[in-house]
């Protein structure tokens, strides 16, 4: 049976809360998360150095290995130095596994779930949820998204997603204070048979919609035809065939990036264009 999510925060009755959420099978591997890190340090950059105080990120249910957290923290000091990660996960032995990987202040592990715990409450500049809520029902999506972006900072930004087991593949949300604003596509070009080898990634919030009839099914439909046109720039490598599916695809569909982005293997549209219909 697929985990629920109760929305309510727990009683404790003398004794410590419970966190919030079901244990994840925890598969994690280094490097599985750089597409969507690399799109992180460039979208929430200017956020994290405008900042007047040192910026905190989350790395929610890290898994069995600390190895994306430790990654993030990297990153993200690339771009901010004194940023601090916080590694949370409900699993207690996975905490205590990472506890030797912390760099505290800069790199921290605790226990919880999706009530986000904090020293202080503060909120986070950033939440990163990947390959969490692919075990929860699809009903439980919306709950999930509003607590965690209500620990968000005002200029915060949540992103959830599902890669595969090596990160060639990866779509992820993400999600302001105020809801979700864009879905970005992501991948490793080479091998990469059509756009829509990535429908078997994409969030929960999607991956039950796509049927014909439905946003997200036309545009990956309309993707692979962009690709399939674009194939003799196969002959200048799979980038320059990318770029040029896009370039097509952006004369249908409102792409929000540029050839600079397309040019990482990735693409993005507004959340309104792919948002699943009543």
């Amino acid at each position: 049976m697929a985990a629920s999510f109760d929305p309510a925060p727990p009683t404790t009755r003398g004794r410590a809360a419970r966190p919030l959420g079901t244990v994840t099978r925890g598969t994690t591997n280094t490097n599985r998360l750089r597409r969507m890190d690399r799109w992180i340090a460039h979208t929430l950059g200017p956020a994290l150095r405008a900042s007047d105080r040192p910026p905190v990120a989350v790395d929610l249910g890290y898994g069995a290995a600390p190895w994306t957290a430790v990654e993030l923290s990297a990153r993200l000091r690339a771009v901010r130095a004194d940023v601090r990660v916080v590694g949370i996960e409900i699993e207690p032995d996975r905490v205590a596994a990472a506890l030797p990987h912390a760099v505290p202040p800069l790199l921290t592990f605790r226990r919880g779930g999706f009530e986000v715990p904090l020293d202080g409450g503060v909120p986070a500049q950033l939440i990163r949820a990947a390959n969490v809520l692919r075990q929860y029902e699809e009903t439980a999506v919306a709950a999930v998204w509003d607590r965690l972006r209500g620990r968000l900072a005002p200029d915060g930004l949540l992103v959830e997603g599902t890669c595969d087991e090596i990160g060639r593949r990866h779509v992820w949300v993400a999600i302001g204070p105020e809801g979700p604003r864009t879905v970005t596509f992501a991948a490793r070009l080479g091998g990469l048979g059509q756009p829509s080898d990535l429908a078997e990634r994409l969030p929960k919030a999607l991956i039950h919609h796509n049927v014909p009839g439905r946003p997200v099914h036309a545009f990956l439909a309309d993707f692979d035809r962009a690709w399939a046109a674009a194939a003799p720039y196969g002959a200048f490598g799979a980038r320059q065939r990318w770029v040029a599916a896009c370039t097509a695809l952006s004369g249908s569909w409102p792409l929000l990036d540029a050839r600079g982005r397309w040019r990482q293997g990735e693409v993005t549209v507004p959340w309104t264009a792919l948002a699943p219909q009543p």
